[in-house]
């Protein structure tokens, strides 16, 4: 009996020992936190608690929201950056942690095509150039053309320095050849509102926020500030249609963990978030939002995509002499 009792007593032990380990290796055994690098209520805000919502199933766990906003996305994302690799804690990033900021920032902690593990792509929203009613043009040549002749008539209102709004107004004015003044404001809202009241010219803004100023007259559309045409406003040629070949300053949406993060769990999340982006309730909404979905939504993809952003963007950069300390 003791003989038989022996083996049976050392094979339940070694079960027993060997469960706790088993378990800890699935992943995910708790809830996931997804890090907004801006404040709460803003679009990437709104895309990520979309998604957040439908990633329950496919992960069978929940899956918060964290904001952690300040210095242009760089706070959140340098500390996803740095956080432990274990697929816990990722990244809901935009073309300025991404792409953008490494060329802006003196002390960035962290470099976007180093620091981290490519989930997915999630897509891009199309900037649009909106002009004041107030100036004479109806199109991209026109008002090239009413720059070039008043040089210092016009003025062009940005977020603030280094936003994708500012840089879209310094790539305009190289590849047109003017000189259209920048004026920085802190944020969307004041910047649109004195476009509204005729005290700037124009502006470089995203196709949702600009589309009921469009529709109301209150703003004249000139051209898509992307490589495609957008469904909100099908019949608008992109400004690269219209003369300034290859013109692109879209907003990107990205999703990406800590460097060294293993490849099954990056594989696990982006199948998830893949299930997730399909679901028709986030496709609608992100199609409400004027977002145009990712075609590869691959790791290789983001990755690849990253790598052409960033020295896009660094050599524009350094040609204006633009930085943030």
């Amino acid at each position: 009996m003791k003989r038989l009792l022996i083996p049976l007593l050392l094979a339940t032990a070694t079960l027993t020992a060997a469960a706790p380990a088993s378990a800890a290796d699935a992943y995910p055994s708790r809830p996931v936190t997804l890090v907004v690098p801006f404040p709460p209520g803003g679009p990437t805000d709104a895309m990520a608690r979309r998604l957040a919502e439908k990633l329950r199933q496919p992960l069978n766990q929940n899956v918060i929201v964290e904001n952690r906003a300040g210095a242009g996305g760089n706070i959140g994302s340098e500390y996803v950056a740095h956080a432990k690799p274990d697929g816990y804690t990722i990244l809901f990033g935009t073309s300025g942690p991404l792409a953008i900021n490494i060329s802006l920032y003196k002390n960035q902690g962290y470099d976007p095509e180093k620091s981290f593990a490519p989930v997915i792509r999630i897509g891009h929203l199309p900037n649009i150039l909106v002009v004041h009613p107030s100036v004479p043009a109806t199109n991209v040549q026109e008002l090239i053309a009413y720059a070039k002749q008043h040089p210092d008539k016009l003025s062009y209102a940005s977020s603030g320095n280094g936003a994708s709004s500012h840089l879209a107004g310094i790539l305009f004015n190289q590849m047109a050849g003017t000189q259209i003044m920048h004026i920085p404001y802190k944020g969307t809202g004041p910047a649109l509102n004195d476009l509204l009241g005729g005290q700037v010219s124009m502006s470089f803004t995203d196709i949702l926020t600009a589309l009921p100023h469009i529709k109301a007259g209150k703003l004249r559309a000139i051209g898509l500030a992307s490589a495609q045409r957008s469904d909100a406003l099908p019949d608008l040629p992109t400004i690269s249609e219209q003369g300034l070949n290859g013109y692109d300053v879209s907003v990107f949406f990205g999703i990406v963990a800590p460097k060294d993060t293993p490849a099954a769990t990056v594989n696990q999340l982006n199948q998830a978030f893949r299930a997730a982006l399909a679901d028709p309730d986030v496709k609608q909404a992100l199609q409400s939002q004027g977002i145009v979905a990712a075609q590869d939504q691959s790791p290789a993809a983001l990755t690849g995509f990253i790598a052409e952003e960033v020295p896009k963007w660094r050599a524009l950069i350094k040609s204006a002499n633009v930085s943030i300390d």
